[in-house]
């Protein structure tokens, strides 16, 4: 299959999802992401964007429509398959960047490649080199790749977060409030970053933000407050 034939990276189609228990269901629009696209999400509390992502990630499943990955129906495989795909594909930046805070900054950027084999097989000539290139890139200092990384800056810590996410060349990118710990410069620097790399590496990047200034930096956005339908269930 040739580049131009390639199935999207994500494909959704009249999801709905509703959370056990809660009397209302909740109505997501269409959605398709091709690689290198990038797509700005927004929307307050309530509308649906962490339930999004949860889906996009294959953490949860829609009550009904579609949402494929690659071709591939997440409904129709198994936890375990769905477990595997996301280690395998997805690179993933916490709001809190949940790094692993015994292991070196080095060794918190390698760590999918040691959990994913065809990860670390897509390493620019291995996991360790493409960690350095990667932290060159987001300039996190050499002078740091060996502490921990409970002693780096918030700011810091977060380019490490975008490393790890980034190496091994997952096709989805999903950052979930990245920025929100950060000051004008280091949130405008930080997204200039990460969104160059996503080019470098052809991902497919969903940014969840609350901060509308951000948007224009995307090709394509997308607001839930304005664009999620809400059904009473009761």
């Amino acid at each position: 299959m040739t580049a131009r034939q390639a199935p999207p990276v994500i494909e959704a189609t009249h999801l709905a999802f509703r959370w056990p228990g809660a009397d209302h269901r909740l109505h997501f629009p269409d959605l398709s992401l091709q690689a290198n696209d990038h797509l700005f999400l927004r929307g307050p509390s309530g509308s649906g964007k962490s339930t999004l992502l949860a889906m996009l990630a294959g953490l949860s499943l829609p009550e009904s429509g579609e949402l494929k990955f690659r071709g591939t129906t997440l409904s129709n495989i198994s936890r375990r398959a769905r477990d595997r795909l996301r280690a395998d594909q997805l690179g993933v930046i916490f709001q809190q960047f949940n790094l692993v805070p015994y292991l070196s900054v080095i060794d918190n950027v390698t760590l999918p490649c040691r959990l994913s084999k065809p990860r670390a097989g897509r390493a620019v000539s291995s996991p360790a080199a493409e960690a350095r290139y990667l932290l060159m890139a987001l300039d996190v200092s050499e002078a740091l790749w060996q502490r921990p990384v409970t002693r780096l800056s918030v700011g810091q810590q977060q380019r490490v977060a975008c490393a790890r996410a980034l190496i091994g060349g997952p096709a989805l990118v999903l950052a979930d409030e990245p920025t929100s710990a950060l000051d004008t410069d280091n949130r405008d620097r930080f997204l200039e970053l990460l969104m160059s790399q996503c080019r470098v590496s052809g991902a497919a990047l969903v940014f969840v933000s609350h901060d509308a200034s951000l948007a224009n930096a995307f090709d394509r956005r997308l607001d839930l407050g304005q664009t999620v339908k809400t059904e009473t269930t009761a």
